[in-house]
């Protein structure tokens, strides 16, 4: 069948909520149009479909990122396709992103019918499929859509929802190939599957449990977004609805352009020309480069400095390392104005006296870059750490693995705050000789390692251990968008926030809030101005008196909510969970009695003090 152009989605969703793997529910086709369900292909049909413009890197489409690139293993990335379009509104290019139908099983709302897609009738060139029955003496056809039911695993393999198995056919029964699917009654105890040849039934009751499958119906391994199956997968087959938010979970890798990558000399360079430079072995291959295609005369230094300046890059990214990344930035923050602040513009601000004893450094983020990469993605359980390397629940966006990867780049402003290390060191060091706070520790790490056990297996590293720190500087930043979002002009699922947390040899204790637009012009500064000083002293008093009451205390404040999510000793929606656009850690590691104490000892709190403040 020959591709159809269905729907337009923004590019930013390609990296996050629709990358290669995800199901993508689309309305199209003719005669009054109909659902359409499709699967984004993988990375292998990007350069496949017809009027690309280049392929790999050479695309015109491509952004750079060195920093980022040495952590991934790449040599650069790729933008997510725009179509482009003359003044009359013809396009000019033909790039697509591919995808397949998924699932191929149709359901006919009329008669109830449950066949594949090519069962049924079609008119040429529309992808859409009705039922010929149904539609007789019709105006317009009676179209069929895509059944809600799938399976999956938590090794990424997706695939039909096994109905000839689950109908539970009587005799020999060979049909599998047609089912009647009927709701009589409530729920799914009320919607039945049943074999129109052997006249078996069974109703969809109990189908979503965990151990429907377990033991019973192995793992197909089929990835339909790559075109194959992998064999032998011992994972438990899960049966979802096709678009349950747990279909998909996107592992996202980011990182800000900070100098000297963020300059002038490193934007005209571009992802080729600097790629040829990194990969000449010695000096005179790289000043031969430089001179063939008159690098120095475009960025307008002499060679000899343009070399010098390469050398320099090379030598930092042999040092860059998943450890590095975030204090790099941090440090960035920390050093104030830059020479050549193309993409990265940051001003000191006066830490306001009420506030000197908790925060260290005010600074005014005026223009960032950001570069997010998606390099794969989960299913039933979000990614958790995409640093767990050697974990087999990572599923490919492609069958071999490519030099590039999906990528957008953001641009906008924020605010950075460092605490004050004397007073966080104290205040760790007496919660830390407390008995009820290192247990409450020990809980949160406790969980953390066993649900990390339970997602990646036995075999894999846990990349971290989550200390005071980590959640006092997450359950701030939470308080901290809330209130901004109030006055800044930004709704809280713009606002983002960036953690810096480590001790010894890396000492951080950072957070940036910021927001950021996929528009080349970035941001209109609302956010950036909230740093002035006696802004900021408004924002944060009010932001930590909010948290000393929640509309679900006790409950909330006493723990009872950590009960279904024990990462959260002290969090709800009431008071610190934010949208799931704004948090890097997927709403847990949250605890808002290290902000302001408990009701048994409200001095407990690292911000408590400022209760009292008018």
């Amino acid at each position: 069948m020959m591709p159809v152009e269905l729907a337009e989605v923004r590019r930013s969703q390609m990296i996050t909520t629709y990358g290669p793997g995800a199901i993508i529910d689309l309305r199209a086709g003719g005669h009054g149009g109909t659902a359409i369900s499709v699967i984004v292909s993988g990375l292998d049909e990007w350069d496949q479909s017809a009027g690309y413009t280049g392929k790999g890197l050479s695309h015109p489409q491509t952004i750079s990122e060195p920093r980022l690139q040495k952590i991934l293993g790449v040599q650069g990335f790729r933008l997510p396709p725009v179509v482009l379009k003359d003044e009359d509104g013809n396009y000019i290019n033909g790039e697509r992103i591919p995808g397949i139908r998924f699932p191929a099983w149709l359901h006919c709302p009329q008669c109830h019918t449950l066949k594949r897609a090519g069962k049924w009738q079609e008119f040429p060139g529309d992808p859409a499929r009705y039922c010929s029955e149904c539609s007789y003496g019709r105006d317009k056809p009676v179209h069929v859509i895509p059944v809600r039911f799938i399976s999956c695993c938590e090794k990424g393999h997706i695939d039909e929802f096994p109905w000839y198995w689950w109908a539970n056919h009587k005799g020999n029964c060979k049909n599998t190939e047609r089912f009647i699917l009927k709701s009589s009654g409530a729920g799914l105890a009320g919607l039945i599957l049943t074999c129109p040849d052997c006249k078996a039934s069974r109703s969809m009751d109990k189908c979503f449990n965990r151990d429907a499958f377990e033991g019973k119906l192995p793992c197909s391994g089929s990835r339909p977004w790559l075109g194959d199956r992998q064999s032998g997968c011992d994972a438990t087959l899960r049966a979802l609805l096709r678009g349950a938010s747990n279909v998909y979970f996107s592992a996202l890798a980011s990182s800000l352009d900070i100098p000297p990558w963020a300059d002038r000399i490193q934007q005209q360079l571009g992802v080729l020309d600097w790629n040829r430079l990194a990969a000449a072995s010695h000096d005179q291959k790289r000043m031969d480069i430089i001179r063939a295609n008159d690098l120095a005369e475009r960025i307008g230094i002499s060679p000899e400095s343009l070399l010098q300046s390469v050398n320099n890059r090379l030598a930092m990214l042999q040092m860059q390392s998943d450890e590095t990344l975030r204090f790099d930035e941090y440090q960035a923050f920390l050093s104030g104005m830059h020479d050549d602040p193309v993409e990265f513009e940051v001003r000191d601000e006066e830490v306001p006296a009420e506030l000197r004893q908790f925060f260290r450094r005010l600074v005014r983020v005026s223009r960032l870059r950001e570069v997010r990469a998606i390099r794969s993605f989960t299913r039933l359980k979000p990614p958790a750490d995409w640093r767990a390397t050697g974990s087999l629940n990572f599923a490919p966006l492609s069958i071999q693995r490519k030099d590039w990867l999906p990528a957008i780049e953001v641009r906008g402003e924020g605010i950075f705050l460092e605490l004050n290390p004397e007073t966080l060191k104290t205040w760790e060091h007496e919660r830390g000789k407390q008995p009820f706070w290192s247990e409450r520790l020990k809980s949160v790490n406790d969980s953390y390692n066993s649900e990390f056990v339970q997602r990646h297996g036995p075999g894999v590293p846990i990349p971290r251990t989550i200390s005071l720190r980590f959640i006092l500087l997450h359950s701030f930043a939470h308080a901290l968008m809330r209130q901004m979002a109030l006055s800044s002009g930004y709704s809280t699922a713009s606002l983002r926030e960036r953690l810096y947390c480590d001790v010894t040899p890396r000492e951080m204790a950072g957070v940036l809030i910021y927001t950021a637009s996929p528009d080349a012009d970035g941001t209109l500064g609302g956010l950036s101005r909230q740093a002035r000083p006696a802004r900021m002293l408004e924002l944060v008093v009010n932001g930590i008196q909010a948290m000393a009451w929640c509309s679900s205390d006790p409950l909330c404040i006493d723990g009872f909510m950590s009960r279904t999510e024990p990462l959260n000793p002290a969090a709800c929606h009431s008071c610190l969970l934010a949208p799931e656009t704004s948090c890097e850690e997927y709403n847990r590691l949250l605890d808002r009695a290290l902000l302001v104490g408990t009701p048994q000892g409200r001095s407990a709190g690292f911000f408590s003090s400022l209760l009292n403040v008018t």
